[in-house]
């Protein structure tokens, strides 16, 4: 194998990794899939014993909601939903990062002025960073498609 069709060969993976999409049906999942997360939130409250984990379990269902949507294909796919697609997810990696890098210690400040005790820094968790990411980038994906 030479040089050239290797190259060739890991393009086309990579271009067959970008070009990934769910189908359209996988935004209806991904919308059960969020309520049935919300419902788990509000049912914990009722179960004490295992609040931490239907709390889990819910956290994680929310995510994967939250990704079927975001990955799946719109009825009309053409290459502006595919542009914009890349935009917002650019625009949601980049406020991301500054949200990770902000956030502690704004709350840090703010519960130190709340409670006046000397409360802990303390990092984001992942599904603080991943949810906020993947509605950043729903936000902007469906505000641009609209303004297009």
């Amino acid at each position: 194998m030479n040089k050239k069709s290797l190259i060739e060969c890991e393009r086309h993976r990579i271009q067959k990794l970008i070009d990934f999409r769910l189908p359209t049906v996988f935004k209806w999942w991904g919308a059960i899939l969020v309520v049935i997360a919300f419902v788990l939130f509000f049912v914990r409250n009722q179960f004490p014993d295992s609040a931490e984990m239907i709390r889990g379990i819910g956290r994680k269902v929310f995510i994967i909601g939250l990704l079927c949507i975001s990955l799946s294909r719109d009825k009309e796919e053409d290459e502006m939903t595919i542009a914009l697609r890349a935009q917002s997810y650019a625009i949601a990696f980049i406020i991301g990062v500054l949200y990770a890098l902000i956030m502690p210690y704004v709350e840090f400040g703010v519960s130190n002025v709340v409670h006046s005790g000397g409360e802990a820094y303390k990092d984001l968790g992942d599904f603080q960073l991943l949810s906020f990411m993947f509605l950043i980038q729903l936000g902007f994906y469906y505000t641009l498609k609209r303004f297009r």
